[in-house]
């Protein structure tokens, strides 16, 4: 019966197709590069559907001051543009409001890839597109061959500028028509040469750069290309929405069937030279199914498919690999659903008397092609080529005669048992226990051992158990089915052993190699330092992999270095980052970071080396070379993904933490520059006033000093001596500041008086204190403190400096001291206009001055920043919180130990002489 191909449609089709119903229809004007009239075009279209009573708009469109196509703008109705600000410049955008709310059944949209300026709803414009389209507007728009996204690196190739504004694939593709506009690469020339695209000085860049005649070529060739595709792409959906067989040789296709078997390269290379001669695009298609094969069998059936996959996708195959039971449906399938018209597949090699017995999948598929042609190739024999990979298991079990020897001892065993109960035992319990050995030894040392073990234990068995007794002579024939039968049933049982036992060992190899990945992935998942993810690396991949690993990374000079290596079993050890020793081994290490390429022992370049070389490769670009030991010259695939596996897992960790040192690099750099600017604008902004007063003040005492009176000359020098002090306060800021950050600040601990340093800090500013009146609320006893006494009067000047620029003249400023248990806390008070609740916890920052007081007086903001640095390194506490009657209260502490009362107390009875 021949088989009837299934048209059902493919019910997320019929969805797609309800949703989009629903939606507007949009039409792309689709142009090799700017020029070839697109926007004119589609004015001309609009016109006509005007005409037909059709309720058209523009939305937006770029005339770039050519008149014909002014003039076809004239005639339509147009939504005019919202006007954004930009950096001080209006800036006219199209209205996507207007547009909705005017609803019309046709807008016109130029540029399809435009950027939207900051401040629009959507950051590029084919989203507004997208929005016109689900309110069912119907669209039409413009767009150039290389504004589409995945032909962005193609065109930069060809024609050396990098196009920014691209846009997805899946929006042309999903329009409802696509129409090409083009014209020759002369008509265009000569379009810019009148005039009609730029600017006359703009037209002659045009020319000798983006517009000369091989890139307009290349540009229209993928035009060209694209529409193609897109109507072959048209034609397989009308046909699947007709449930048309197909298929219709408007365009050739041809695919190639590809397995395991080693004949499939010749069929790819048959099928790229069929597709040559007919101009056609090729599929390599896989279809996988279930077989009955061992995982270490599968691994190699699966490892040559890769490489005949790859093989074909390097001649120009497009791949297609899909899972499946039945064959031959599967393969017709993927044939139709591509309008494919030639297939490829190999002769069979089995006998015509197999054929009659079982059809080979070839008879069948030429019967149930249709129209399909088949193209039966005859594979010649290849010489086994070498592969990179063979099996490094141990030596066969089979050459151990240890294993022959323990199973021949069971069935000694198992013989005496026999003999010393056969009275008790019937015959044939006795063969069944001649079973045991049997399969013990196939799961234990493998299927030769329990082939030896069951041809000893039948021979035993007729010896010892089978009338006549001594003897190998069989009266009985049907002992002789009992003899054949037991063989038989042996060697399955021992094969079918085997092979479990080979699963569960390359299962728990597995799940070892599994564990291993994903334990070190989760150590290091929230490390950040190289040093420490390398010498895990190195430590876990060579305990699974059973081999010596280092880990390689490049150095300043990009110069390869290990960076880490371990060798399994050996004991941990600090290691010293050194060029690789071996000048041979580092050239082999140094090529794989140059080509990003595999290579060194087992593999097909640079074999000779004893190290195999797997690159780090991410993303963007390759981080290192990882290094492992190889003994043997091959290794099998599964050991080779193993390894690929460590290699990838290594290069995304190395690249995390090149990611996390540049962006802290960054934010570093960032915020000295941001730190740069604050300081410059302040330190600018604080001397100007200073020095402005010690120069208006000294060029009045030379120019004028002969008119001025005594009190107006001491007035002037007051006016220099004070502008002095606050530059001198200001530089100090800025050096305390500088030694904080660099760190070079330590504290003089020593017995300090608080009342002696409030003393001393008064008399410092004492210039600014003038008619205020300075508060005191001190404990009665005030203990002495351990600390530097100069950085706390420094702390006790900012604060009082801070509490008279930021408070009326007339108003008191109040200093607090009040002793607890194990501290002394000290608080300066003013009656100002307080600080804002948002920014309590935040005027203790460098350069942070509070918003509504930021206009009302001097400062840089770097006098709290100092206190709260030195009054921390005293392992005190500095804050600030505003009185409930008006005014700021600043308060902080300095802890007093237990021990350092006590030596304050001795220390003060032997200065009172006790």
């Amino acid at each position: 019966m021949p088989m009837k191909q299934e048209n059902r449609t493919d019910p997320d089709t019929i969805l797609q197709k309800i949703a989009r119903s629903e939606m507007g229809k949009l039409t792309v004007f689709l142009g090799a590069s700017a020029g070839v009239g697109k926007t004119y075009t589609m004015l001309e279209t609009a016109h006509e559907r005007l005409q037909a009573g059709i309720d058209v708009v523009i939305g937006w469109v770029e005339t770039h001051g050519r008149k014909e196509t002014e003039g076809l703008v004239s005639g339509l109705p147009v939504i005019l543009p919202k006007c954004i600000t930009y950096r001080g410049k209006v800036i006219q955008e199209m209205d996507i409001d207007a547009i909705l709310a005017r609803r019309p059944e046709l807008v016109l949209v130029d540029e399809l890839a435009h950027t939207n300026i900051q401040g629009s709803r959507h950051v590029r414009r084919f989203q507004d597109v997208e929005e016109l389209l689900k309110a069912g507007i119907n669209v039409y728009t413009t767009l150039n061959i290389q504004h589409i996204e995945s032909l962005n690196d193609v065109v930069a190739q060809i024609t050396g500028v990098i196009v920014r504004e691209t846009v997805p694939d899946y929006v042309v593709e999903q329009a409802d028509n696509v129409q090409l506009i083009d014209i020759s690469p002369q008509d265009l020339i000569k379009r810019l040469q009148e005039g009609k695209v730029y600017v006359a000085g703009q037209a002659e860049q045009a020319l000798r750069n983006f517009f000369r005649q091989g890139n307009i070529n290349a540009l229209r060739e993928m035009a060209l290309r694209f529409m193609a595709k897109r109507v072959d792409s048209d034609l397989s959906e009308y046909m699947r929405e007709h449930k048309i067989d197909g298929p219709w040789p408007a365009s050739g296709k041809v695919m190639v069937c590809v397995s395991a078997s080693p004949f499939s390269a010749q069929l790819i290379r048959a099928a790229c030279r069929l597709a040559a001669g007919l101009q056609a695009e090729w599929l390599a298609v896989h279809i996988e199914t279930n077989t009955k094969f061992s995982l270490r069998e599968k691994e190699r059936l699966r490892d040559r498919v890769a490489r005949n996959m790859r093989l074909a996708e390097e001649l120009g195959a497009k791949t297609i690999s899909i899972a499946g039971r039945d064959l031959l449906h599967e393969l017709l399938a993927v044939a139709r659903n591509n309008n494919v018209t030639a297939i490829v597949v190999g002769k069979p090699q089995q006998s015509r008397l197999r054929d009659m017995v079982h059809e080979s999948i070839v008879n069948k598929l030429i019967r149930h092609s249709g129209g399909i042609n088949v193209y039966v190739i005859q594979a010649q024999k290849e010489q086994p080529s070498h592969s990179t990979y063979i099996n490094t298991e141990a030596a066969p079990v089979q050459g151990n005669w240890q294993y022959y020897l323990l199973s021949f001892c069971m069935i000694i065993g198992i013989s005496g048992f026999g003999w010393f109960f056969k009275d008790l035992i019937e015959i044939i319990n006795i063969a069944l226990l001649y079973q045991l050995p049997v399969t013990l030894s196939a799961f234990w040392w493998g299927r030769w051992p329990s082939y030896f073990t069951a041809v000893s234990s039948m021979v035993l068995f007729d010896f010892l158990f089978v009338p006549p007794v001594f003897a190998f002579t069989v009266y009985d024939l049907r002992y002789i089915w009992s003899f054949i039968t037991f063989l038989i049933v042996a060697f399955i049982i021992g094969g079918r052993t085997e092979f479990l036992r080979e699963e569960a060992d390359l299962a728990r190899q597995r799940e070892r190699s599994i564990r291993s990945l994903y334990s070190f992935s989760k150590e290091i998942a929230a490390v950040v330092d190289l040093a420490t993810i390398t010498r895990s690396l190195a430590i876990q991949a060579a305990d699974t992999l059973g081999r010596r690993v280092m880990v390689l990374l490049p150095d300043e000079h990009n110069q390869l270095m290990v960076c880490a290596e371990h060798e399994p079993g050996a004991a941990m050890k600090q290691y010293t980052i050194h060029p690789v020793a071996d000048s041979t081994e580092a050239a082999v290490a140094a090529w794989v970071y140059a080509h990003c390429e595999a290579a060194g022992r087992s593999a097909a370049t640079l074999p000779s080396a004893d190290y195999l070389y797997l690159p780090l490769v991410t993303r963007e670009h390759i981080v290192g070379v990882l290094g492992i030991k190889i003994i043997e010259k091959l290794i099998t695939p599964e050991q080779r993904r193993l390894m690929e596996a460590w290699a990838g897992l290594a290069a995304i960790a190395i690249e995390r933490v090149q990611l996390t040192e540049k962006a802290r690099e960054a934010e570093l750099l960032l915020e000295s520059d941001k730190l740069k600017s604050t300081l410059f604008n302040s330190v600018s902004h604080e001397l100007r006033t200073p020095l402005a007063s010690i120069i208006g003040s000294a060029l009045t005492l030379r120019d004028a000093a002969q008119h001025c009176s005594p009190e107006e000359k001491n007035e002037l020098w007051d006016n220099i001596i004070d502008g002095a002090k606050r530059m001198t306060r200001i530089v100090a800021n800025l050096l305390d500041t500088a030694r904080l950050e660099g760190g070079t600040l330590r504290l003089k601990n020593d017995w300090c008086d608080l009342q002696d340093i409030i003393g001393v800090a008064l008399r410092q500013v004492e210039d600014q204190i003038k008619e205020r009146a300075i508060q005191f609320n001190i404990s009665a006893e005030v203990p002495i403190v351990r600390g530097d006494g100069k950085l706390l009067e420094q702390v006790m000047v900012n604060l009082l400096d801070n509490a008279f620029k930021y408070s009326p003249a007339n108003s008191p400023v109040e200093i607090t001291v009040v002793t607890g248990k194990n501290q002394v806390q000290v608080s300066v008070a003013d009656r100002g206009i307080g600080i804002p609740a948002a920014d309590l916890t935040q005027i203790f920052d460098k350069f942070y001055r509070a918003k509504q007081i930021e206009g009302n007086s001097n400062g840089i903001g770097l006098g709290l920043s100092i206190c709260r640095t030195i009054i921390e390194a005293h392992n005190g506490k500095i804050w600030a919180e505003n009185r409930p009657d008006g005014g700021t209260m600043i308060h902080f502490f300095i802890p007093v130990p237990e021990q350092d009362k006590r030596l304050m107390d001795q220390e003060g009875s032997i200065f009172n002489g006790n």
